[in-house]
């Protein structure tokens, strides 16, 4: 899909398997320019960071006085939504730890749930989603050939968290991404979730049954509705504080048994299968680079570890037999029919309705507009 003579960046491990990727005179890649330029101002650590967290616990405290929760958390097993249960409630916050059950939760990630939530002695409000619905909207998004067949799971994520907290009056999601580990992905790589059209376009082309109950959200909903008139904000606790991955994964283990899973995301037996065979197999791009690149520009690994790690494949040929036999069976098809799904022509998003031009407009506005608070609170 790429014919860009090969380039890998001098700084961090990003190349031209990214199709849009620029280098400067020195090879260093734009992805590298937007983390220093753009997206470093964000991470404040240290007694800045500690002190800004302690302004916006009191906050919250102050708007969940007389709630049940002054808080909610989304948790999926994973480090970093694990890593959040643990520090809310060293701040002193009342959370509701909220998980969406699309199907698709490997044993380790249900266990590592468990386990934290009952150390912690947190609220569990779990959503199962219908399967025979999300089955057609998975099936449906993996026959259409973009990109981002995790569409369905991430949009269900943010619609169930964004519904609760509306229902309940708690004004604060607090969210485990941070930029210290997820700053880099190429918008070439896929296309957002947060776009309903687009969703529905697929399904409507793709898919064979009525979704009657899957959770949705409008691009209303998520740029004014949510936030201006629910007042509900969305929290990115972990770019406060000097967060470093690995730490806090071997903190998990010697404080609560969490057991890890081996990959970003891997809590999911679809998005195991989805990022380390589908993508690699169909687009020719490793998301292991993505993640990785993001440890380097954060300091939390070296572009030489970065580099011996994208030398291994990033699936074990056994194990990716298993998992699309896996796959295949609880999505009700054949291997044969899901291998000539991953064999047909790739797409994108751009074969499909959405609001894509609107949206880019928005974050743009919504960019800027964060930029200039920033500025301004800083004197």
């Amino acid at each position: 899909m790429n014919s860009r003579t090969y380039q890998i960046c001098t700084h961090c491990v990003m190349d031209t398997t990214d199709p849009e990727i620029t280098f400067d005179g020195q090879g260093v890649c734009n992805h590298c320019h937007d983390f220093k330029d753009h997206q470093l101002p964000q991470l404040l650590g240290g007694a800045a960071g500690a002190a800004a967290l302690d302004e916006l616990v009191v906050k919250i405290k102050e708007d969940g006085k007389n709630k049940e929760y002054d808080c909610i958390i989304g948790i999926s097993g994973g480090i970093d939504s694990s890593y959040v249960a643990y520090r809310v409630l060293q701040l002193g916050l009342r959370p509701l730890a909220v998980h969406v059950d699309t199907g698709w939760n490997s044993e380790l990630a249900v266990g590592n749930i468990e386990k934290i939530v009952s150390a912690l002695n947190i609220d569990l409000h779990t959503t199962v989603i219908d399967w025979d619905e999300m089955r057609d909207l998975q099936l449906a998004f993996l026959r259409s050939g973009v990109s981002n067949c995790d569409v369905p799971q991430d949009h269900a994520f943010v619609a169930v968290l964004f519904k609760l907290a509306a229902q309940k009056n708690v004004r604060w999601i607090i969210s485990g991404h941070n930029l210290q580990t997820e700053s880099i992905l190429p918008d070439a790589w896929g296309y957002t979730s947060i776009d309903r059209k687009h969703l529905r376009a697929i399904h409507h082309r793709f898919g064979k049954r009525r979704l009657k109950t899957f959770p949705t959200y409008s691009l209303f909903d998520y740029t004014l509705y949510w936030p201006y008139v629910k007042k509900i904000k969305i929290v990115k606790m972990l770019n406060f504080e000097d967060y470093n991955k690995q730490k806090a994964k071997q903190f998990l283990i010697e404080k609560f048994g969490w057991r890890d899973y081996g990959g970003k995301h891997y809590e999911s037996r679809f998005t195991k299968f989805f990022q380390s065979y589908y993508l690699p197999k169909k687009f020719g791009f490793d998301k292991r680079r993505a993640h990785l690149a993001s440890l380097v520009v954060s300091g939390q690994t070296s572009r030489e570890q970065a580099l011996a790690e994208l030398q291994t494949p990033p699936y074990v040929e056994t194990e990716a037999l298993e998992d699309c036999s896996f796959i295949a069976k609880k999505l009700g098809i054949t291997k044969n029919e899901l291998e000539q799904i991953i064999q047909a022509p790739p797409k994108t998003y751009l074969d499909y309705p959405s609001n894509a031009d609107l949206i880019k407009r928005l974050l743009h506005i919504k960019g800027r507009l964060a930029r200039f608070m920033r500025r301004d609170s800083q004197g």
